[in-house]
């Protein structure tokens, strides 16, 4: 079977190896079926965060059922370093939007962070987890980022690793600007390695307390992102797209 990137790429959690047989979810059979009309013998790509990606061929396709034939490796599994994104949770689809950028962004981790001000009262790690595999499976990463539970402002600091940089993006305008304090991480000037991580707040923003405990931190940085106030959402990927641009493009595998 030839490899074709217009073949679907689906993630499954088996091992994968030459000649086995997988049986798909039933989701995965009906998208298969309905939604991309494949056929016996057509090509699909299979990845599991783990053993690289492979071709596979439908052996036998169905609304519900559908197994697969895997064939051959046609990429080798990489590690894809990425920064850890902590966010405070907004509306659904805000929500949503988040995961699904920062994931195609090269988010490694993703972390629902509850703040004074943050307006919904939970979160929905299993659907954070299928919009991630999905942007996932679009973007061609081999890796899913880990999505953490919930935790507070509090749990997330005093669990943070400190000698990973926690940038915090500050609308009060006292942080440093973001290509400067991302250009000294990717020249290690700050004595520390690339690995990072962003946080963002909610709708309403930090309170007063919080920026000032954050920034008594030794492992945290305030960043500016402009003279602009950004819509949470929006300055969440802001950070992201600037990481991506900065150090991301150095890391492609």
């Amino acid at each position: 079977m030839t490899q074709s990137n217009s073949n679907p790429r689906l993630f499954v959690e088996a091992g994968l190896a030459q000649g086995m047989e997988l049986n798909l979810a039933p989701s995965q059979a009906h998208y298969l079926s309905h939604v991309m009309r494949l056929a016996m013998g057509d090509g699909v790509c299979l990845f599991n965060g783990r053993d690289g990606e492979w071709s596979g061929v439908i052996e036998t396709p169905g609304k519900k059922k559908c197994s697969v034939t895997v064939e051959d490796q046609v990429r080798a599994q990489v590690d894809e370093p990425g920064p850890w994104l902590a966010f405070a949770p907004l509306k659904k689809a805000c929500t949503d939007f988040i995961v699904e950028k920062a994931t195609e962004l090269g988010a490694s981790r993703l972390s629902p962070v509850f703040t004074r001000n943050t307006n919904s009262a939970r979160v929905n790690i299993e659907r954070m987890r299928a919009n991630a595999i999905e942007a996932s499976e679009q973007c061609r990463r081999l890796t899913i980022p880990e999505i953490t539970g919930r935790v507070t402002l509090e749990e997330l600091t005093n669990g943070w690793p400190k000698d990973r940089r926690l940038f915090v993006l500050d609308e009060s305008g006292a942080g440093q600007p973001i290509a400067g304090a991302l250009g000294a991480l990717r020249s290690g000037s700050n004595g520390l390695s690339q690995d990072c991580g962003f946080l963002t707040g909610p709708e309403g923003g930090f309170g007063a307390d919080e920026l000032d405990a954050l920034g008594k931190l030794d492992f945290v940085i305030g960043l500016d992102l402009g003279p602009r106030i950004l819509r949470a959402e929006t300055a969440a990927l802001t950070a992201m797209a600037c990481w991506q641009a900065v150090i991301g493009s150095d890391r492609r595998p």
